[in-house]
């Protein structure tokens, strides 16, 4: 699965995980939801959750809150990272410079574009 198969609520919470401001103030059910779409989650005897995500497992502890904290979303950062699941995909940021040199010369464009 990658980014694009996923809800506009599901790539919103993606986002707001990536973003690099986030203070924290992503909502717990929300990252929930996210999760069970995109792996799978069990409940352990202690009440923390077991959460597969592509090839990384976590034992997360339900916060107490309504938002995560900073630690879970380092740690969410880079499940859903490992998945292929951040926003851009590979993480890249687009090249919006054109191809075209108005010569039927197409390619990547030179530092001096």
């Amino acid at each position: 699965m990658d980014s694009s198969e996923l809800s506009s609520h599901h790539r919103r919470t993606v986002e707001q995980l990536f973003d690099h401001q986030a203070s924290g103030n992503v909502e717990w059910r929300h990252v929930r939801s996210l999760l069970k779409a995109v792996g799978t989650i069990d409940q352990e005897h202690d009440g923390k959750l077991r959460v597969e995500v592509g090839p990384e497992t976590e034992v997360i502890e339900v916060p107490k809150g309504k938002d995560v904290d900073r630690q879970l979303i380092v740690d969410l950062r880079r499940m859903l990272a490992q998945a292929g699941l951040e926003p851009g995909g590979d993480g890249a940021v687009a090249d919006a410079r054109s191809r075209d040199y108005g010569d039927s010369r197409w390619g990547k464009p030179t530092e001096d574009d």
